[in-house]
């Protein structure tokens, strides 16, 4: 059953990234359904460089369960790619501390305690407990364009999944453990891995869920350009 149906503008306001799920299976229909409007996301030329591994029932099970064994190991995997800068700056880093601080303090993690903040993470490989995840990749050959396309498709897939009744956790903790994804999920090495996200029905009472992160106002990072420099 479809979730009531809401303006754009309130999909997108009420996004947040849900770290805590129900049970409940997602029917595959629904999945195909927003995969489908989804793939409608704009891309260069029409390219559409997006491939998806939706993931359900024993198989993210046993990823998740190979994962979650490496990390508890100590293992720090190692990213494919750089996703963040080496060196972080402000207004960055503020942001960035901010969005730690306030989600470990609403799970009553105090700071410096690494080894519940690592307990915690750890769950990223589980998809937070969602019924449904998926792992995406792209081809290695595709220049930067192609990464700002996907990044629209991924977008795309979080409104169309509020649209449903259904909530997601966009995780590119995934990329850090590349290789066994990539062996695990028989994934050419003509891909690599983009990132993972959790799919399902939200759990309302969660704490976890309460948390939400800041945004800047218009004013802070939007210039109006009236005239220009002959």
């Amino acid at each position: 059953m479809n979730a009531p149906s809401m303006s754009v503008a309130d999909a997108i306001r009420g996004r947040q990234s849900i770290r805590a799920y129900k049970p409940d299976p997602v029917p595959r229909d629904m999945i195909e359904r927003i995969l489908a409007i989804a793939g409608r996301a704009p891309s260069g030329s029409n390219m559409q460089p997006w491939k998806v591994r939706v993931l359900t029932g024993a198989a993210k099970t046993a990823l998740s369960s190979e994962l979650m064994r490496r990390h508890e190991s100590g293992d720090n995997g190692n990213w494919e790619y750089a996703y963040y800068s080496d060196i972080w700056r402000e207004p960055y880093l503020a942001r960035r501390r901010q969005t730690g601080w306030g989600l470990y303090g609403v799970l009553g993690i105090p700071k410096g305690d690494r080894e519940a903040s690592r307990a915690y993470q750890g769950q990223n490989f589980e998809f937070f407990g969602a019924p449904v995840g998926m792992i995406f990749t792209i081809d290695r050959d595709l220049a930067r364009g192609a990464w700002l396309d996907y990044g629209m498709f991924l977008q795309s897939i979080m409104i169309a999944a509020r649209a449903e009744g259904l909530e997601t956790v966009p995780q590119a903790a995934f990329c850090v453990f590349h290789d066994t994804i990539q062996r695990m999920l028989a994934i050419p090495d003509t891909e690599m891995v983009v990132c993972g996200m959790g799919l399902g029905f939200a759990q309302p009472d969660a704490k976890v869920n309460t948390f939400r992160t800041e945004r800047e106002p218009v004013a802070n990072f939007v210039t109006f350009v009236d005239d220009v420099a002959g």
